[in-house]
């Protein structure tokens, strides 16, 4: 275990107060590099002294520990089939963040029931691991398990890169989850982009289109650049927040982690399942101090 690991790992041992921060990372469809963002957002904001936990729920198609380089000896699969809790599958990943692995390759995983993903969902309340965000690497597409996951999560944050399909997935999943999941509020990145403008031109491009047909707000968070130095970090098997941190995507995830701790966590729930729902029923009672903090 390295020495970021170690102290990941006792950093979330401690005892906190504070509620959790839940952000789903999606996309409507793949290679928009959702993982790519996951991660490297995860990591800054463990920089910034945040302790984060990640979710691999590409349950069918898993590859967070792949794209660190590491070996998860048990999964969600393990946890479904009741051979072991959450708690005992995180595995640490650099900077001491905690990974919740998935399995790859498995189609029952893919194929889990309403009842299940409700299940996984309120077994995070149970964990005895502490941590402050906890973010949720979804599956491609539009499933009953990405709607279950964004729905259930404070924040969605729609990765959308400048290609034809990627716009109108990002618009079909926007679309679902406003009309049949009550979901109004969204963050977007725009993802490997050649320069500002064109993220800002293609956040514009996607808004036009919610804007004529769907009652929904969007809030532009991001736009991380294209450079080569991401090629170079995958080959290495690091990510390149860790591998070149003066690099122009390097810079952009920081930025992004700074806007992260400033997203307000709900004082009340939803009305519907959600993550750590409990922690927003059992209201402190010195809830001005709350506020201040």
């Amino acid at each position: 275990m390295t020495r970021d690991q170690a102290n990941g790992l006792r950093n979330m041992n401690q005892p906190h107060n504070k509620k959790v921060k839940v952000i789903a990372v999606t996309g409507g469809k793949g290679g928009v590099g959702k993982t790519s963002v996951s991660i490297n957002t995860a990591v800054a904001l463990a920089e910034k002294g945040k302790r984060v936990l990640v979710l691999d729920a590409d349950l069918g198609l898993a590859n967070v520990d792949v794209m660190l380089g590491l070996r998860a000896e048990r999964n969600l699969s393990h946890v479904l089939s009741g051979e072991a809790e959450l708690d005992d599958i995180v595995v640490r990943g650099p900077k001491g963040i905690g990974i919740v692995p998935a399995t790859s390759g498995t189609q029952g995983m893919v194929e889990l029931t309403s009842a299940q993903h409700a299940g996984l969902i309120r077994a995070f309340s149970e964990m005895q691991t502490q941590f402050d965000v906890l973010i949720i690497d979804t599956a491609a597409g539009i499933s009953d398990m990405v709607l279950s996951f964004a729905r259930a999560s404070q924040d969605v944050m729609v990765v959308v890169c400048d290609e034809p399909t990627s716009i109108t997935d990002a618009y079909a999943l926007i679309k679902i989850l406003s009309r049949e999941h009550g979901v109004f509020r969204f963050k977007i990145v725009a993802n490997m982009v050649r320069s500002l403008r064109e993220g800002m031109e293609l956040f514009a491009k996607l808004s036009m289109v919610t804007d004529r047909f769907l009652d929904v707000a969007l809030e532009l968070v991001a736009t991380i650049p294209f450079d080569e130095n991401l090629r170079k970090s995958v080959r290495k098997q690091k990510l390149v927040i860790e591998a070149f941190p003066k690099s122009p995507s390097a810079i952009a995830y920081h930025g992004l982690a700074n806007k992260v701790i400033s997203w307000p966590v709900p004082q009340q729930p939803g009305g519907h399942l959600e993550f750590f729902v409990e922690q927003l029923v059992q209201r402190p009672e010195h809830q001005g101090d709350r506020a201040s903090e």
